[in-house]
């Protein structure tokens, strides 16, 4: 089996700290935009890499919540039609709370997705404002009540800390008010600056200042621990499920295994060899070029030799609470971690917790995460 990811790069208005591929949304391109996901998909037999039925199948971007249930719609079709689906997929679509309504959020339930995940991000107004969020926190409660209405029972909510000018308390606050709302799922994530973006530019000027690494620690660790009082599992370093909630598209990732990435910006992982990389050009004129010159739109990006793939496999497996299994790995390899990266894993030992037959990174060693993987390139 395989996984789909679609991007669909409109928004409404670029968020100040998004640095993803994404274009001002017209009606013209929305029209337009199920058709030449179609066209791509119609490609996909003819190459033979990816097979069905589709596991997993998620929309992201972007707000793919902008696209009409009809346009959804069309877009699984045309996957079932060149891939499969399987009959238990998980299909999530991540939606901004204020593109939703009643009847898109039942369109979408009736078009076969059956995972919604919220870019809610924070519940309190005025963290909501400094974000440039569209929404604020009536219309963030409002859309929950609405998707479970319409018969969505897994749903996740992405919540945001560290955020410039939030105290412990206020992220607690917010802790409470994401609790209270009896997600499924929470995707937390701390405020990064990444490059192009209005946030760097703030940054650079002296305008936004962010918290320290000491409170960038203080606020994960309340996170953490407020959760998982609560129920959740801290499965992923950003990401917290209820059982039988956990994101099965995202662990495609996380696990190394083949997903087929559509539409402009979108990317592609094939086992081939040691693994190779697509990438469709996040120019949405040139992926329709393309597409009506019957041309396939993605191109290779990158091709991984065994030591870049052993590297990517822990890199990978190390995000989450399952870890690497040596025997797997020395399985896939031909040796284990250790034999392979004898220096960095005991660069890491004092942050792994023990787990029989696994590398797994404590909490503490998540906080440190982005500084020990360095070990391994």
């Amino acid at each position: 089996m395989s996984s789909l990811y679609i991007h669909v790069p409109f928004c409404r208005r670029k968020c100040p700290y998004c640095d993803f591929f994404s274009v001002a949304a017209t009606p013209a391109h929305l029209e337009a935009y199920a058709d030449l996901l179609a066209a791509q998909l119609r490609w996909v037999p003819r190459e033979g890499f990816f097979h069905g039925p589709l596991a997993t199948v998620f929309f992201g971007g972007g707000t793919p919540s902008l696209l009409s249930a009809q346009a959804v719609g069309a877009v699984l079709a045309a996957a079932a039609q060149y891939l499969g689906i399987a009959a238990q997929a998980e299909i999530s679509l991540e939606a901004n709370p204020g593109t939703l309504d009643p009847r898109t959020l039942s369109g979408y339930r009736a078009a076969g997705v059956n995972r919604l995940s919220l870019g809610v991000q924070s519940l309190d107004a005025e963290s909501l404002q400094r974000l440039g969020r569209l929404h604020g926190p009536a219309e963030a409660r409002r859309a929950v009540a609405e998707a479970r209405a319409a018969g969505f029972d897994s749903l996740s909510l992405d919540l945001m800390f560290a955020l410039p000018g939030q105290s412990l308390e206020g992220l607690e606050r917010d802790i409470d008010a994401f609790l209270a709302l009896e997600p499924d799922h929470l995707s937390c994530y701390g405020l990064s600056i990444e490059e192009h973006t209005s946030f760097h530019q703030a940054c650079a000027r002296g305008e936004l200042l962010l918290p320290d690494e000491d409170t960038y620690a203080a606020a994960f660790n309340l996170v953490h621990a407020r959760l998982t009082v609560a129920g959740f599992e801290h499965y992923e370093i950003s990401n917290y499920a209820r059982p039988g909630h956990f994101c099965r598209h995202n662990q495609v990732y996380w696990q190394r295994r083949p997903y087929l990435g559509i539409g402009a910006g979108a990317h592609s992982f094939r086992d081939r060899g040691w693994g190779e990389r697509w990438a469709v050009e996040g120019d949405l004129e040139e992926f329709r070029r393309r597409l009506e010159a019957g041309r396939n739109p993605s191109d290779l990006l990158e091709t991984f030799e065994r030591q870049g793939a052993m590297a990517e496999t822990l890199y990978l497996g190390l995000r989450t609470r399952a870890g690497v299994e040596i025997a797997e790995f020395q399985r896939r390899f031909g040796c284990t971690p250790a034999q392979a990266f004898p220096q960095a894993l005991r660069r890491i030992a004092s942050h792994l917790r023990p787990e029989p037959g696994r590398l797994c990174l404590g909490v503490d060693g998540w906080l440190l995460y982005d500084h020990l993987i360095e070990a391994f390139f």
